[in-house]
Order: structure tokens, then C-alpha cells, then sequence
């Protein structure tokens, strides 16, 4: 559950449908700061007549006027004001004199948050003609519910610059849609499609017939490496793009409409090796399309370092997989050579070798499946369940195992010395306790965020002469749990007349 949600749940009496468009709005919370060239704080209403700050984002171009986060605090008295206007006018509000944050002198402004009443997760539905951009909205904003608060420095002389005003100019443009409950755009989505590229990286102004009217100096360095010399500005962006990406085949389809601004969408293009990522986000106004934004970022090195992963990935399974064949090829081995074994006890010696390489295998056949280092404990402890009914058969024994709890997701590193473990625990409970008679092993586990506790009870004869033995087993049960865990094991009777062992293993150095 996020932050957002949290606070909103436990100070608030946001509906649920309020709180869900908030955690929408919020991933461009970083855009935001950087085109307003100052932090920029969400606040909710809370249920004591308050304001508390939920989420919170500096600038990438400017300094940050909050040297510490404030998400979690209460919003000062001597800025009521200002927020109390903006929330019963719905329209911007300014402070009409420096207002103080600790030592920080700053201009604040605010603006209500609405989200439509009408139309899909609090959305307006649309209608566009696609050649007047005219708007049809389903819906009207709803009463303001949250507010956003812009601090910027009274002396920053960003303002007076060409890029500056540009960013500006957007800013006040989107926020005035987060007013009318109009930003995020209809039909945008979560994940990749949110928050990236920043302002900073690249941005791209468009008015209504495509033409660029402005283009930040990186997305200009972005498109020259592209292959394209002139000046974007005065250039229809659409068909700026469209050259670029000429005889290509395999390029998006939303491509074009994301670089009329006519969409809210993202899309990657490559040429010449290079990859740019293009964010759309159309600006409405009075219902009517007057212009998009297009957001750029030269990516190249990220998708190579995606590959690269990937690469790494497939490498580290296709390890896994080939240790998994070589170990039950071992297996294997070792099964038919305790077959043709004449002594009863080279038998037996065989086959625990066997069942050990074969316990092995398991977590690395698990391995070989997954992108992570992490496996599915339970998944492999039933497969591990599986040698010990192996065990039963041998022996004529009959066995009834019951698991309870769960073990949880582990790291390669824990999961093979603890599924050795218990493999050593459960066959030799099957093979020794439960020996040519019918009876029970109960597996329990219980899991906290510091340690994992295993019980294993059989039904079986107990233990010889009341104390563990010093055999081969025990010494690699005990070098595994308390040498490479770091746990502890005991043995002991059971109350019904059978075996206890219990393991606890800490897990405190596992990264969340």
C-alpha cells in the first residue's frame, strides 16, 4: 500500500475513488516540479480541519526550497490562506507576499484538485474530432477534494529565461487541467507509460496543427544525434518524425498522434542505433484541444543495459539448468551403482549420496525457471516430500507427511543448504523412525520478517537410547543449519512417542 493511501486512509475521509485518482496523479508529481521550476506538495484535507502533506517533489533545474521532506506534516497556519482560496474558487491563488519556510523566503501558489464525476476511475470520457481537436467531456469536475501547492524562489532568475517561461507556460497549463480534473488524461495508464522521461530530459511544445512552437535544447541535441540538422522549431514535429523513422516497419502505430500531442501515450523510436522515448500528454482547455507536449529522452544506454540484463539473465539460467542435468545425471549414477550393489550397506551409503544430489537439483531446477536468485521454498520442500515417499518404498514403509505454514521465498544461498536439511531430517525420520511401519511426518514452518522455525515430528520409534547419534547425517544436517545459516537444531522426544527437530534459522540478513 503506498504512503499516499496510507495517510489518506488513516487522516481522511477521501473515498476510496478520490484516493485512487491521487495515486494516479502522483507519478508526474516529478514532471510537475521541473516544469514549475519549484517543490511541489499534494495535500489532503483532513479530518480535523487540516491539511497534511501526502506527497512531495523538487525540481531537477532549480534549487529545492525544502531541505528536508515534508510528507507527513501539517501545513503551516499563514498558508491557509492562500490553500482556502484556491480550494473555494477553484481557480489559482496566490500569496501576494513572501512567505517563510525555516530560514527560506518563497512564492506560494495553489490549486484545487478535482477529477470528473462522470466516465471510467473518475475520467472523463472523450470524444475528439482529430481535425478541429474540439473536446467532448462526459462528466463535470467534481468538488475540489485535495490541493497542490507550488513553492518557487521570489529571486530566481530561471524565470526570465526562454526555457523557463516555456516550462512555466506548461506548468500552468496542466495544472489548470488538474483543476478541472482533466490531468491525468483520459485513458492514461499505470507503469511505463507514467512519470518518465522529466522535463529536463527533453520537451517538445505543439500547437494544434503540430506545429513545435517550442523545443528545449536537449530534445534539439536529441534529434540532431538522430540524423535530423535543422532548427525543430517552425517544423510540423509529426512529419519531423515520420522522416526519421521512414521504412521501418516495425514502429509503433500511436507514433504519429503521439507527436501531434493528440494522445496520452508513450511510444519508443529508434534510428541510427539510438533509442528515444517520446511521452505525449494533450493540453485541453474549455474543453478544447489547444496544443500537446511531447516529452523526450535520448535512451539509448538504458535499453543496452536492458539487454545486457537480459542477456545476463538467460545466461544465469541456462547455468542453472545445465547444473541441474549434470547433478541428476550424478543422481543417476549413483542409483544405478547402489542397485548393482552387493552389500546392504554400500545400498544404503548409494542412496543417501543420491538423495543429496538429488535435493540439490531441485533448487537449481527451480533456479533455472525464474529471473531471480529467489525461489518459492514450498514448491521445492514438496518436491523434497517427494524423495522421502522414495525412501518409504524402499523400506516398506508407509508414510503419511503433513505440511503447515509456508517457508516462504528464499535466496539461492539460504534455499540449498536448508533443502539438503531437511532432506536429511525427513528421509532419515522415514527411513529409521517410521522403518517397515505406517506413521506420520508433520512439517511444521513458521516465518517471521527475523527468523524462519521449522519443526519436523514423526510417529515413528523415536530416538535410540533418547539422544541423537553422531553419524554422517547428523554432522551434515548440523554443518549446514548452524554453520552455513547461521541457525540452530535440536532433537528431542515427542509427546506421542515419535522424534522432534527443530530448526530456527535467522533471516535478518535477507535484503527485503
Amino acid at each position: 500500500m503506498s504512503t499516499l493511501r496510507n495517510l489518506a486512509t488513516k487522516y481522511s475521509a477521501l473515498t476510496d475513488e478520490q484516493i485512487d485518482w491521487l495515486d494516479l496523479l502522483t507519478p508526474d508529481w516529478p514532471l510537475l516540479a521541473d516544469l514549475a521550476l519549484g517543490d511541489v506538495v499534494l495535500w489532503i484535507p483532513t479530518t480535523d480541519n487540516n491539511y497534511l502533506a501526502v506527497a512531495h517533489s523538487r525540481p531537477a533545474g532549480a534549487i529545492t526550497l525544502f531541505y528536508r521532506d515534508i510528507i507527513g506534516d501539517l501545513m503551516r497556519d499563514d498558508w491557509r490562506e492562500v490553500v482556502d482560496e484556491a480550494m473555494l474558487t477553484r481557480q489559482q491563488a496566490d500569496s501576494r507576499a513572501p512567505i517563510w519556510y525555516e530560514e527560506n523566503a518563497m512564492k506560494l501558489s495553489a490549486f484545487s484538485v478535482s477529477l470528473r464525476d462522470e466516465g471510467g476511475h473518475g475520467s472523463a470520457e472523450t470524444s475528439r474530432n482529430t481535425d478541429t481537436g474540439v473536446i467532448t467531456t462526459i462528466g463535470a469536475p467534481s468538488e475540489p477534494f485535495a490541493v497542490l501547492t507550488v513553492h518557487t524562489s521570489p529571486t530566481d532568475a530561471q524565470y526570465s529565461t526562454s526555457i523557463g517561461q516555456a516550462f512555466r507556460e506548461v506548468a500552468d497549463d496542466l495544472f489548470s487541467m488538474i483543476q478541472q480534473g482533466l490531468f491525468p488524461s483520459p485513458g492514461t495508464l499505470r507503469g511505463r507509460e507514467r512519470g518518465a522521461p522529466r522535463a529536463s530530459d527533453g520537451l517538445v511544445r505543439i500547437k494544434t496543427d503540430g506545429v513545435v512552437s517550442f523545443a528545449s535544447p536537449n530534445t534539439q541535441s536529441t534529434f540532431t544525434l538522430l540524423g535530423h540538422r535543422d532548427e525543430l522549431e517552425g517544423e510540423n514535429f509529426a512529419e519531423v518524425v515520420g522522416e526519421l523513422v521512414k521504412g521501418q516497419f516495425d514502429t509503433n502505430e500511436s507514433l504519429p498522434l503521439i507527436a501531434q500531442g493528440r494522445v496520452a501515450k508513450r511510444a519508443d523510436m529508434e534510428v541510427n542505433g539510438r533509442v528515444v522515448t517520446l511521452r505525449s500528454i494533450p493540453v485541453i482547455r474549455d474543453e478544447t484541444r489547444i496544443g500537446g507536449i511531447v516529452l523526450t529522452r535520448d535512451v539509448t544506454g538504458l535499453r543496452q543495459q536492458e539487454q545486457e540484463l537480459i542477456t545476463k539473465d538467460a545466461t544465469i539460467r541456462e547455468i542453472h539448468h545445465r547444473v541441474k542435468n549434470n547433478q541428476q545425471t550424478v543422481a543417476s549414477l549413483l542409483r544405478v551403482q547402489a542397485r548393482r550393489a552387493r552389500s546392504e550397506e554400500a545400498k544404503e551409503v548409494l542412496g543417501q549420496a543420491m538423495r543429496r544430489v538429488a535435493a540439490i537439483a531441485v533448487v537449481h531446477d527451480t533456479l533455472s525457471t525464474g529471473l531471480s536468485q529467489i525461489v518459492d521454498f514450498d514448491v521445492v520442500f514438496d518436491r523434497v516430500l517427494g524423495l522421502a515417499a522414495e525412501v518409504a518404498s524402499l523400506h516398506g514403509t508407509t508414510v503419511h507427511p503433513h505440511k503447515t505454514g509456508r517457508f516462504g521465498e528464499l535466496p539461492s544461498e539460504y534455499a540449498t543448504p536448508l533443502a539438503l536439511a531437511l532432506t536429511e531430517i525427513v528421509t532419515n525420520a522415514v527411513e529409521h523412525g517410521l522403518a517397515g511401519r505406517e506413521g506420520e511426518v508433520n512439517i511444521t514452518a513458521e516465518r517471521t520478517d527475523d527468523w524462519l522455525a521449522v519443526e519436523v515430528v514423526d510417529t515413528g520409534t523415536g530416538l535410540p537410547g533418547g539422544t541423537v547419534g553422531d553419524g554422517l547425517g547428523t554432522q551434515i544436517v548440523r554443518t549446514l543449519v548452524e554453520g552455513e545459516l547461521g541457525g540452530s537444531i535440536s532433537w528431542g522426544p515427542d509427546v506421542r512417542g515419535g522424534t522432534m527437530v527443530s530448526i530456527e534459522v535467522p533471516l535478518r540478513w535477507i535484503k527485503a
